[in-house]
């Protein structure tokens, strides 16, 4: 835990008694705020209570007593309006602040030159903070990974010289944490989020582009529109920006010249690392996130060896393009996160001859997204409530069959694999579907794929570091 002594002494409002929140409660009064919590739910402020938190509820507070309140993440500050509790600390004049901004304060206050990267974007967060983290632990530095990924940031070890900091941020903790100010801040791109959060697209990418702006080195996927114009607007205003592609070679910054990883300075380029062979981070999107990765590690002094070892030995993460096992020619894929069909994109461009598992309680458009990359399946699994639907749109542009369960599907899709002879075939379970109909969330899902696969005769585990055998 890191106490927050930097509000030692003073009262602090706190609203939002989840899993942070509550570790922001016990981190305040460990370093000798006076902490008056509340949430919505019960139970949330009866755990609180248990654990010793003064509990009150906020509504009926003083607030001129209260020098900040903390809000969780998860509790509108302005959209589509501000939770009541927001509205109370605003008509007081209290700071809102989130737990974000606490570590960013006990940082200053302890160990202001300890390298702090800050990660956020629409997609790849969680994969670039978990491999950043993973590169750093591997070469032998003393990392702590936390934030909107893992642990909360207030329940990591206290800040210290040499203790390097990955910190996941999403837009309503950035919004939450004015003094963020990381040693390298990564953006990696934008597309519409969170709006009924935020409003207006440019409001969410004017919170995203906050991390970047107070960053000492500014990483920016240019590969967007969006993103390309906050990394001129920040090299206009003076700021050190790399630029991070796929899509093309800029001047100066990280970019990709098929599996190597390259850095241009002046024009002149040279290779970084190489993703060749590396299972865990196959497809663009992955190519991305270890650019992102890369030039985070360069940042805060990591050498380009240390970087490849730690690429090379990269696990991945549950659930999101999950090597999980492989039978001869065929590799079983576990991509249970992919709830919606842009989530679902990159495991169905990251393979060219896939038997594809899909399906669940269907969002809104369905899979027609999805339709320039049906050339990539060679025959589709339908599950769940969505099977109807995917059928049609489906049609006789895919070969398909209605599964109807999970386990009936990979049985299916594992049959059909083995007798394909056009090089490796894919087993994918990429939903593109919420998992409410026949699981309770996307990790049971995923869970219960990966066992099924590894219970079939024959598939042997995968070692994600290499894409080889265990």
């Amino acid at each position: 835990m890191i106490p927050v002594s930097t509000l030692s002494g003073r009262k602090v409002a706190l609203f939002g008694l989840g899993g942070s929140g509550l570790a922001t409660a016990e981190a305040l009064a460990a370093g000798g705020a006076e902490v008056v919590a509340w949430d919505d739910n019960a139970a949330s402020v009866d755990k609180a209570r248990a654990a010793g938190i003064a509990v009150a509820d906020l509504r009926e507070a003083d607030w001129s007593a209260f020098a900040s309140f903390v809000l969780s993440p998860g509790v509108p500050l302005t959209h589509p309006e501000p939770h009541w509790s927001a509205k109370l600390a605003k008509e007081a004049g209290a700071e809102i602040i989130g737990d974000i901004e606490l570590f960013c304060r006990e940082r200053a206050a302890l160990a202001p030159a300890a390298p702090l990267i800050a990660i956020t974007g629409t997609n790849g967060k969680s994969t670039t903070t978990a491999l950043i983290a993973h590169i750093i632990a591997h070469a032998g530095r003393d990392v702590q990974m936390g934030g909107n990924i893992g642990r909360a940031a207030l329940t990591l070890d206290p800040p210290g010289p040499g203790r390097i900091y990955v910190l996941e941020c999403s837009s309503y903790q950035i919004e939450l944490a004015p003094s963020l100010n990381p040693t390298a801040g990564i953006l990696l791109n934008l597309t519409p989020d969170h709006l009924d959060r935020h409003g207006t697209m440019a409001r969410y990418a004017a919170i995203k582009e906050r991390l970047v702006a107070a960053s000492d080195t500014a990483i920016v996927g240019v590969d967007d529109a969006l993103c390309a114009a906050i990394a001129d607007r920040l090299a206009k205003a003076g700021r050190p920006v790399v630029r991070i592609s796929t899509g093309m070679a800029p001047d100066d910054g990280l970019y990709t010249a098929g599996a190597d990883l390259m850095r241009a300075t002046g024009g002149k380029a040279k290779r970084v690392a190489s993703l060749d062979g590396i299972g865990s981070l196959r497809g663009r999107h992955n190519a991305q996130n270890a650019l992102a990765a890369a030039a985070a590690c360069l940042a805060v002094g990591l050498t380009e060896a240390e970087i490849q070892a730690g690429l090379a030995t990269f696990p991945g993460l549950a659930h999101r393009m999950e090597q999980v096992g492989r039978r001869g020619h065929v590799l079983f894929v576990n991509d249970s996160k992919a709830t919606n069909a842009e989530a679902a994109a990159p495991a169905l461009s990251s393979f060219p001859r896939i038997y594809w598992i899909a399906g669940g309680l269907p969002k809104e458009g369905g899979i027609e997204a999805l339709r320039p990359l049906f050339s990539h399946v060679a025959r589709a699994y339908l599950i769940g409530e969505a099977a109807s639907a995917f059928s049609a749109t489906l049609g006789e542009a895919v070969p398909h069959e209605d599964a109807g369960t999970l386990h009936a599907a990979l049985s299916r899709a594992a049959e059909d694999a083995a007798r394909d002879d056009a090089g490796e075939a894919v087993v994918l379970l990429s939903p593109a579907c919420a998992s409410f109909d026949q699981f309770r969330n996307f990790e049971v899902r995923g869970d219960a794929f990966r066992t099924a696969a590894l219970a079939l005769a024959g598939v042997e585990p995968v070692s994600a570091r290499t894409g080889g055998i265990d």
